[in-house]
């Protein structure tokens, strides 16, 4: 089959006028059918010029059948996750101007123009809708407590970085879309999203947003424990890829330490009788030393190796022009 004719519904049904933004709604879904009509209209509403693409998950509830009655262009993902849908999404849509929302309707889609003019006209490449809620039953303590170790683990070794990093609610420019490589599988990805922009040093901003309780007859598909620990796991993957030298350095610090600790007491006893009788204990001091030596030269390797591949991201990034203000043609 060709390949192009199976991508050919992805595109606007409309030509744009000159100096408008194309604007896309991606939505990836999985069995949201007692909600995916509702979202699908309140962006319809929200955003009158955008189109409204549902991606759905091998969903078994009739949610692609929904969507599409409601009026979304919906196209199917076999690999199960949302990090796959996300990849699908940034893959095969073609727009300016890209917002992304969950479909367990949740998200206030009156924000979605006020996230989109923040992206326009700051001239930015993310914006994130920021959770604000009063309903314990919308956004779970546990939750709360999670996002925000996680986000500060984040901070702590990628700097600056926003008050709610896990949020599902965003927009986004055509150049960081395009130059997003999206490893992860899962719910991992905003972790991923996040990081991206970090690394490119891209121009991002928060938009606070009302976040609200899933309706009855919706349930979360986040796993608190699972989905946590796999975030913390994609957390400490993208510091080793991003920053292996600091990664690996921490290694050979506590080599080191270790090593000199263990060996302190051998040294001493050589020094005063001439003998080593902990044989074992010093060859493990030494066998430390030399793996921490190795981690070390794995370190400086590889931060060449991530500096060439952080250049040629930011290349990527830069082939696309930032969202432009309509009738701004410099």
């Amino acid at each position: 089959m060709d390949r192009s004719s199976g991508l050919r519904g992805l595109q606007p049904p409309t030509s744009q006028p000159p100096g408008t933004q194309r604007i896309a709604v991606l939505v990836p879904c999985y069995n949201e059918a007692a909600t995916i009509a509702d979202v699908v209209r309140d962006f319809q509403h929200a955003l009158p010029s955008a189109t409204v693409y549902v991606f759905d998950n091998n969903s078994s509830d009739g949610t692609a059948g929904i969507a599409r009655e409601a009026g979304a262009v919906v196209r199917a993902v076999s690999d199960q996750g949302k990090g796959n849908v996300i990849r699908r999404m940034f893959a095969d849509v073609e727009a300016d101007v890209y917002v992304m929302v969950d479909g367990d309707g949740t998200y206030d889609a009156k924000a979605a123009p006020q996230l989109v003019d923040a992206l326009v006209s700051g001239a930015l490449d993310m914006v994130v809708g920021t959770r604000v809620s009063d309903e314990r039953a919308a956004y779970r303590p546990g939750h709360r407590f999670g996002n925000r170790l996680l986000t500060q683990c984040v901070a702590t070794l990628f700097g600056r970085t926003f008050t709610d990093m896990l949020s599902g609610y965003r927009a986004f420019s055509r150049r960081f879309v395009k130059s997003f490589p999206a490893h992860a599988a899962g719910f991992e990805i905003e972790t991923e999203l996040t990081v991206h922009a970090l690394e490119l040093r891209m121009p991002v901003a928060e938009v606070a947003t009302l976040y609200g309780a899933r309706p009855e007859g919706s349930e979360s598909k986040l796993n608190t424990w699972q989905d946590g620990l796999r975030i913390l796991l994609m957390i400490v993957r993208l510091f080793k890829a991003e920053k292996p030298l600091l990664f690996f350095s921490l290694g050979f610090f506590v080599c080191a330490l270790l090593s000199i600790v263990l060996a302190v007491p051998v040294i001493d006893e050589y020094l005063r009788t001439g003998l080593v009788p902990r044989l074992p204990t010093a060859l493990l001091c030494a066998a430390l030393m030399l793996f921490g030596a190795i981690l070390l030269t794995c370190g400086i390797v590889l931060d060449t190796v991530t500096r060439g591949r952080a250049e040629a991201k930011r290349f990527a990034y830069l082939l696309h022009p930032a969202p432009k203000p309509a009738g701004d043609q410099h």
